[in-house]
């Protein structure tokens, strides 16, 4: 009588192999690959960072070291801040830095109040309408009056020289608007339904469960319509005659790209303490000025900034 002995295989054995061809994705990078990436992302921080630090280290320098160099000054030399206290002293460039700030934070509260609004009504598909409105914003991200008929628009509401015509003509976004709508689809409809059985309306359902659930696509599209504001100039140009109520940003283009001189700028005074004209140098500051606000906000927005545009555009 034969026996015959069972063998078992071992752990090892009952494992699958491992396709020695796996993706690249998965695969350790070289160290070649490890350095091409490195040194590729060196020179993208230094393209970035490079101008930047020439723009404000040409503001901390007198008029005489950026003649010595011959323009914008990337070595240190005599500093300064005889153009920041310039521009601080009073005169347009503080008033339209103030301009713009009211601007930014009126109108980043305005349109994102009015987007939210519209697209939570567009979200809804029981709402009103909300077929018909909704094409009526897909034709405007395609198609635009124009700018005689805008123009005549604004004046007939009596806007000119008034600072809502820096923020009404472009107060929403359709674009910020279906991003908001394709999240508010997403959110799931039995948790909307539970809340409306339970006696909520409509405005305590967006106020205490949609706002609080979608903080990170509302950052998102305050971040877009803030620095949308911030950077405009163009209606300005064209809504506003008197240049005590210019924005910063209409400011800048004119010291920079046309090099106008304007009252109460201190463009082109000399300074009785140090003899520097402060006219490259003052530029540069007010450049400086129009960059670091956002370059301050940015950093607080951006860790909802690829959660939130990612979700309100794949959801729905």
């Amino acid at each position: 009588m034969s026996t015959q002995t069972t063998v078992r295989p071992t752990p090892a054995a009952r494992r699958p192999r491992r396709s020695k061809h796996r993706p690249a994705w998965e695969g350790r990078p070289s160290i070649g690959g490890q350095a091409l990436k490195t040194i590729v992302l060196t020179c993208v921080v230094l393209a970035v960072l490079f101008p930047l630090y020439t723009v404000i280290l040409t503001s901390l320098s007198t008029q005489a070291e950026t003649i010595r160099v011959g323009g914008l000054v990337t070595v240190p030399g005599e500093l300064t801040i005889n153009a920041y206290t310039q521009i601080l002293n009073g005169g347009i460039v503080t008033r339209a830095a103030l301009v713009s700030t009211f601007v930014t934070i009126v109108g980043t509260v305005v349109s994102t109040t009015v987007s939210v609004m519209g697209a939570y009504g567009l979200s809804r598909p029981g709402s009103f309408a909300h077929r018909p409105i909704l094409f009526v914003f897909l034709i405007t991200m395609f198609f635009g009056a124009g700018l005689i008929p805008t123009y005549l628009l604004v004046s007939s509401l009596g806007l000119i020289n008034s600072y809502w015509a820096l923020i009404l003509p472009g107060a929403v976004s359709a674009f910020n608007v279906l991003i908001l709508r394709n999240f508010f689809m997403g959110i799931d409809i039995g948790i909307l339904d539970a809340a409306r059985i339970d006696g909520a309306g409509d405005w305590r359902i967006l106020g205490r469960i949609v706002l609080p659930m979608s903080r990170a696509v509302i950052a998102v599209v305050a971040l877009f319509y803030g620095v949308g504001y911030w950077n405009a100039f163009f209606n300005a140009i064209l809504y506003i005659n008197d240049n005590a109520k210019w924005p910063l940003q209409l400011v800048l283009r004119s010291y920079v790209l046309q090099g106008v001189t304007l009252p109460g700028s201190g463009v082109g005074q000399v300074d009785v303490a140090t003899g520097a004209v402060t006219g490259l140098p003052i530029k540069m500051a007010v450049m400086v000025l129009a960059i670091v606000p956002i370059l301050i906000v940015y950093p607080f927005v951006q860790r909802h900034f690829t959660k939130g545009v990612i979700f309100g555009a794949i959801k729905g």
